[in-house]
């Protein structure tokens, strides 16, 4: 802001120059029409500069950059924060690169984001897939049991680090203390996916942060649930486990050289408001869904809304509305686009559920009373259709937790396997070449090559017999399967 207002005259990228070029070329084009977007775009164009003298480097801040990320650590609670320019998509790159080389073993829950995926193709690993556990009221998954985290441990002692996500995109989520003891225990960095906590820890209705619980590595979408501009995210480190160095190094290859300061502005915002206002930023709206919540239960619509209250350990994000039909009168994919047809833009959805975020600006009489308008008149128009059974898929969680625990999966860039096509039953004990998720509940049941077992084609049967549909797979049906062809030696 203080660059911006000395009025400065730009000799330097980009090549807006200050949304000067983008006003003189708008004009050129039409003298007498003054295009909002030009007028929208230039504003932000002024705080959208370039390393200079007067604003710091982000791959080697100095300056006020490096006030803001200490600021920020201080904010949450951490040793050390970095700011992230790339969402949270690039802080889980960094994480894994800097505790993997190639061919070492990393502990991973199985349904991470791509992006953890992703970063172990990026550093060559071995990932040690842990089936998730279910939630019984719900069928939805959350992280592994601490039972299988430990004898994973045990089982892999070379394995660098545990990757977990917590929460889900359902805003469920787990104590972590115990999984912190158990890491370190064995001398293990516990590394977190918190995309969506950034703001827990921050009000005594919210779950507490995977960096109070002690995790030693912690990314967070700032853009997802606080005022931050999109790809904006943190990640905080604590702790002698991490080799935060490796971590900056990891950093600088993964994100532009050229960051965005309106970005990094806009988390600099963030965080001095949540400083400023601690609780009392989200008490308002917390109030709202709390009364919203009395209001579903009381009216006695077609919908139900998730509780929040679960096991002593778990815990689900107040800020999270999880709105379903029970009767089968809409799905969750019907029942989201009934909403936007009312103006009312939900999160996701799947067959069951619809997911809304509640922002720390909603109230009762603003966007919760357009809501309950919306879903009123949803209910008007559904009451009477007719009652489906959409029963939502069981999962076979084994209670012998050595079978949610993967052999060893390589992620190494080699050369393209060749693969063919056979029937589902004839895959048994080959390597899969294609990844194949069930959706629901969107769990992959296998990675490109890992083996088939007898548990893995009993799955694929009994999900495909309920209707599940199959992403990453090349026949939707699993009728035919896709492995890889091994090089006899």
């Amino acid at each position: 802001m203080r660059h911006a207002g000395s009025s400065p005259t730009s000799f330097h990228v980009p090549g807006h120059h200050n949304g000067e070029a983008l006003l003189h070329a708008l004009h050129t084009i039409d003298p007498n029409d003054s295009l909002e977007i030009g007028k929208q775009l230039s504003a932000v164009m002024r705080l959208d500069l370039t390393e200079l003298s007067s604003t710091d480097d982000l791959h080697h801040p100095e300056g006020a950059i490096l006030a803001a990320q200490r600021l920020a650590a201080q904010c949450y609670g951490a040793e050390e924060t970095c700011f992230l320019i790339g969402g949270s998509t690039s802080g889980n790159l960094g994480m894994i690169l800097a505790v993997c080389d190639p061919g070492d073993i990393i502990i991973v829950q199985r349904n991470v984001h791509k992006s953890v995926i992703n970063g172990m193709k990026l550093a060559g690993a071995k990932a040690i897939f842990l089936t998730p556990h279910i939630d019984s009221s719900t069928g939805i998954s959350t992280i592994p049991s601490l039972e299988q985290v430990k004898l994973a441990l045990r089982q892999y002692p070379q394995a660098k680090a545990v990757f977990l996500t917590n929460p889900n995109y359902y805003g469920m989520s787990v104590k972590l203390d115990a999984y912190v003891e158990a890491c370190h225990e064995q001398n293990k960095p516990l590394l977190i996916d918190e995309a969506h906590g950034a703001h827990y820890g921050m009000h005594p209705d919210l779950p507490n942060s995977a960096i109070q619980a002690g995790a030693d590595g912690v990314v967070q979408s700032t853009h997802k649930t606080l005022p931050a501009l999109t790809m904006g995210a943190m990640l905080h480190m604590q702790g002698q486990l991490l080799d935060r160095r490796r971590v900056r190094e990891a950093l600088a290859m993964v994100q532009s050289s050229s960051p965005s300061f309106p970005i990094m502005a806009s988390l600099d915002i963030s965080r001095a408001i949540v400083d400023k206002l601690g609780g009392n930023l989200f008490h308002t709206a917390i109030e709202a869904v709390h009364s919203f919540r009395i209001w579903v239960k009381e009216s006695k619509m077609i919908f139900t809304v998730g509780e929040t209250e679960l096991h002593p350990d778990k815990k689900t994000d107040p800020l999270r509305l999880i709105l379903t039909v029970p009767s089968g009168k809409l799905t969750g994919f019907e029942l989201h686009r009934e909403l936007e047809k009312r103006g009312c833009w939900a999160e996701m959805s799947d067959p069951l559920y619809t997911v809304l975020v509640i922002g720390p600006h909603v109230c009762a009489e603003g966007a919760i009373s357009r809501l309950k308008d919306a879903l009123t008149d949803i209910h008007h128009a559904y009451a009477s259709a007719e009652c489906r059974q959409l029963e939502r898929q069981e999962q076979m969680e084994s209670k012998d937790p050595n079978e949610g625990i993967s052999e060893p999966v390589s992620f190494a860039r080699v050369k393209k396997q060749t693969s063919r096509s056979v029937p589902l039953h004839e895959a048994l004990h080959h390597p899969s070449a294609e990844m194949i998720i069930p959706y629901p509940p969107g769990i992959p049941l296998l990675y490109p090559g890992e083996r088939f077992t007898d548990r893995h084609l009993a799955d694929i049967r009994r999900l495909s017999d309920a209707g599940a549909r199959f992403q990453g797979a090349e026949d939707s049906t699993m009728d035919i399967v896709a492995i890889l062809i091994e090089e006899k030696c």
